[in-house]
């Protein structure tokens, strides 16, 4: 970090983040660059808010701004993270790699390489299952496909008694889903719910085998990209692990056709199938709920207005 930046207000370190982003293409350069630098200074975006008002410069508010005293050579460790921070973002690695966390509806989830990144439309999925247990009493969830236990850990925060069982198949994706669930043990014992989260093929008739039948409500993101729909972000496409993205046949409906072959199983008479999927496969994967003997299928949007989820119910007499 040269002695320039060092002598430089909060505000010019911020635009030179941003111009650098921008210049490498990434879509929110501004906001990037502000989070990047506030996680950088050990601050949150209030305490960097209010610097750059008074238009301090970094060493200004790690002495003033910030309840710890701090020497120069935090102030240059300082500066070091941020042009480290920029230069990874330019390189298109997520921010949510970058900053360690991502935030979930009322959850703030540690995320890194191995975990996929939950997208805000997956909020509209839970709040469809957080619906759908309204008034239940003690409602058995099964989250299928849990990765970072961003949909499980929502219901098991938000419905009061929940009982979540979540399944994760890769190693990489369950250790976060553990780090996660470790962090949240407070809130769900506040809730008095229980979270329970298994290493294992969510499709296999194994898993959770004794639970069939019993189940409220299934609630599942899995991979559903068709294999040759390759996403041209590069945070998505080189980032994101294959196994969480790719639904593993042209259409992307093979492995959520699975699910629905296990989640009409694990369903109790009446109980309720939570799908997310992509835009292109509503019709597609509402015709295979109906030919699995599902009643009720049907898409819903997200507030782009694109079909984000299907909801299916399980009959209450057998078919």
């Amino acid at each position: 970090m040269n002695q320039q930046e060092h002598g430089a207000s909060l505000a010019e370190l911020a635009d030179r983040g941003h111009r650098l982003l921008a210049q490498a293409g990434v879509p929110t350069p501004i906001n990037d660059a502000r989070l990047l630098l506030a996680d950088a200074l050990r601050c949150d975006l209030h305490q960097l808010d209010q610097a750059l008002l008074m238009d301090w410069t970094a060493e200004e508010l790690l002495t003033k701004g910030v309840d710890r005293t701090y020497t120069d050579g935090s102030q240059s460790a300082a500066l070091e993270r941020y042009q480290s921070y920029l230069q990874r973002r330019a390189g298109r690695e997520p921010l949510q790699y970058i900053l360690g966390h991502a935030y979930f509806r009322y959850l703030d989830l540690r995320l890194g390489p191995g975990a996929f990144i939950p997208r805000p439309e997956t909020e509209t999925v839970v709040q469809a299952g957080v619906d759908a247990l309204s008034g239940v009493d003690h409602p058995l969830t099964v989250d299928l496909c849990s990765g970072s236990g961003a949909i499980g850990l929502s219901l098991a925060t938000e419905v009061p008694g929940a009982r979540v069982r979540a399944v994760e198949v890769d190693k990489e994706a369950y250790r976060w889903g553990a780090l996660n669930a470790a962090a949240q043990e407070t809130p769900i014992r506040e809730a008095g719910s229980d979270y329970q989260l298994l290493l294992a093929d969510a499709t296999d008739p194994a898993t959770l085998s004794d639970l069939d039948a019993q189940v409220d409500l299934v609630i599942s993101n899995p991979p559903y990209v068709p294999m040759d729909a390759i996403p041209s972000q590069p945070e998505v496409r080189d980032w994101d692990p294959d196994l969480a993205l790719y639904g593993g046949s042209p259409d992307g409906c093979a492995l959520p056709c699975r699910i629905l072959d296990r989640a009409k199983i694990l369903l109790a008479p009446g109980g309720l199938l939570v799908m997310e999927l992509d835009a292109s496969q509503g019709p597609a994967m509402v015709a295979a709920a109906q030919e699995r003997g599902y009643l009720e299928a049907c898409t819903h949007q997200d507030l782009a207005g694109r079909d984000r989820y299907l909801t299916a119910r399980r009959p209450v007499f057998a078919s």
